[in-house]
């Protein structure tokens, strides 16, 4: 046994030495940050149990009160989300489903001009090309605007991105803020995040590129007075032409507004807060991302996230119970005659969130338990730009009974095709997870009910992530996930991430929904045993080596 392990460190600098450029080095780092730092979670082997899944998967979080017949919050079989989280009702009306890069760049930049109060932006960076520019500039403009009104603005400008992916380069996302916050210190926050899992001797020895891989601040949400748009796109110009991802649009929704201005405030205040010198320094009476001690930054930042999402649930527990409760009737018609009366909700969203470097881990519960709990009958279609489903997810899709149709990137839409170096191989590699996961299929005798289908369209990338359930019998889905996360190992255990649930029972918007998910599937080819015999398709045998180190780093 002693021999045995003295040989493991051996065996890996002579695996490194004949790899080209080395691909697995920041796996290997990062792998040994795992394990001296905490236990992290470990995938399941699959087995003859596998069937079982459903079974010894976490059952559905109990509804801590009955359904109430009299208000709308009552009717739906999802009410028991909102125990993890608050519980948004809105119109299906105020909800827009977009469809194409440049209609969410073109609506980012209206919404920024019209801002009165508040403009937050949380993303993994900011691009540095002509069109990020062109988004600066809209918002010096708004800013400019806001100092000539009579009285003192009100507005605040709110931006989050990663450290690392921020900084990269000696033109970046910091330099292209500076001028905001030079110019407008009072009004312009830019908030850094530092995963507090890359530091010490890693954080030295990881270049930059390689040192993304540990952890980033992968949240996607675009906020403007009361109105947001979540999605899975950065700030960057091939998301604003050619880059397919998912877009909604939730227009006057004051509450959801306010629950991710708070959210992303809360993120902000654990993250270095730039400065207009191009320094960074921590918030006040804030523990240090890297340099202060680790357990006490989780903890603090744990707090911090934990007590945004339970005020904002306490808060729409009391709105529920004063607007359908009590003198509910009296109180709807004061505010009609006030003028102020919204429609009645027909749509519930809510924000699920996942950052398990502060064990925080909403995201996950919710996604499992909606895939244990897809009847037979139902069908789940899941999309990501990055196949790479953790242990969990795959089981429960090969364990269960709904149908699933799975949407992911043919290579030469992956992001990192033609890439240089080392990253130019992840596109193979994430074609040697899919041929795994097909054969897996095959061998189970699932091809019928679970279907891999690539995305491919000239000239473009493919980013989409998410998923949209139909019931059994139903031909428009009544639930929708829409946000940051991937379904992989870095989504669940690495990143910060956020998603919305969209639960409606408005036709209207189960269309527009269904609509949006047959648009991109129709841009897609059913993935078959022939699929992997194709050129494109031939995976080199070091990719095969190095998959299994580095494929929870990607």
């Amino acid at each position: 046994m002693a021999a045995a392990a003295a040989a493991g460190p051996v065996f890996w600098r002579r695996l490194l030495g004949l790899l080209p450029g080395r691909p697995g080095l920041a796996a290997l780092l990062g792998r040994l940050s795992d394990r001296l730092g905490r236990n992290r979670d470990r995938g399941r082997r699959r087995s003859p149990w596998l069937l079982l899944g459903p079974l010894l998967s976490p059952t559905v979080p109990q509804v801590t009160s009955p359904p109430c017949c009299l208000c709308p919050e009552g009717v739906h079989r999802f009410q028991w989300i909102r125990n993890l989280v608050p519980e948004f009702g809105v119109s299906s009306s105020h909800v827009r489903v977009l469809s194409s890069p440049a209609e969410f760049f073109e609506l980012m930049k209206g919404q920024i001009k019209v801002a009165k109060r508040r403009v937050v932006m949380a993303s993994l960076y900011l691009g540095t090309g002509p069109l990020e520019q062109e988004l600066v500039d809209c918002l010096e403009s708004t800013l400019e605007k806001s100092l000539q009104t009579k009285f003192p603005s009100d507005l605040k400008v709110s931006i989050l991105l990663d450290f690392t992916r921020g900084s990269r380069g000696r033109k970046n996302s910091r330099t292209m803020l500076l001028p905001l916050l030079q110019r407008f210190p009072e009004q312009v926050r830019v908030s850094l995040f530092h995963t507090p899992n890359l530091r010490g001797l890693l954080r030295l020895l990881i270049p930059e590129r390689f040192n993304e891989t540990i952890g980033l601040q992968h949240i996607k949400v675009y906020l403007f007075d009361n109105n947001v748009i979540l999605s899975g796109a950065n700030l960057s110009d091939s998301y604003f032409t050619n880059r397919q991802d998912r877009y909604v649009f939730l227009q006057d929704c004051p509450e959801v507004a306010d629950f991710f201005t708070e959210l992303v405030g809360a993120v902000g205040d654990v993250s270095l807060q730039l400065r207009g010198d191009d320094t960074v320094q921590v918030a006040e009476g804030m523990v240090h991302p890297y340099k202060g001690d680790r357990a006490a930054y989780c903890q603090a930042a744990n707090k911090r996230v934990m007590d945004v999402i339970n005020s904002a649930r306490t808060r729409q527990q009391m709105l529920h119970a004063q607007t359908f409760h009590s003198d509910s009737l009296w109180t709807q018609e004061d505010a009609a005659a006030a003028g102020d009366r919204r429609p009645a909700p027909d749509t519930w969203i809510y924000p699920l969130i996942q950052m398990k470097p502060f064990e925080i881990h909403i995201d996950e519960i919710v996604t499992e338990t909606l895939l244990t709990e897809a009847e037979r009958g139902a069908k789940v279609y899941l999309t990501t730009g990055y196949f790479n489903l953790t242990q969990a997810y795959m089981d429960l899709v090969l364990g269960t009974r709904a149908e699933y149709q799975i949407l992911l990137a043919s290579p030469e839409v992956n992001g990192f095709f033609g890439a240089k170096g080392v990253a130019g191989a992840i596109p193979a590699a994430y074609v040697h997870i899919e041929q795994q996961f097909y054969s897996e299929v095959c061998s189970l005798g699932q091809q019928e009910r679970v279907q891999l289908q690539e995305y491919w369209r000239r000239g473009w990338t493919f980013h989409a992530k998410g998923l949209w359930l139909y019931l059994a019998g139903s031909s428009l889905p009544c639930l929708t996930l829409i946000g940051s996360p991937n379904f992989g190992y870095r989504s669940v255990h690495r990143d910060l991430e956020a998603q919305i649930a969209i639960v409606t029972e408005s036709r209207a918007l189960q269309q527009q929904l269904h609509q949006e998910q047959e648009q991109l599937y129709l841009r897609s080819g059913v993935v078959s045993s022939a699929t992997f015999e194709q050129p494109s398709r031939h995976v080199k045998l070091w990719v095969k080596m190095v998959t299994p180190l580095i494929k929870n780093f990607f």
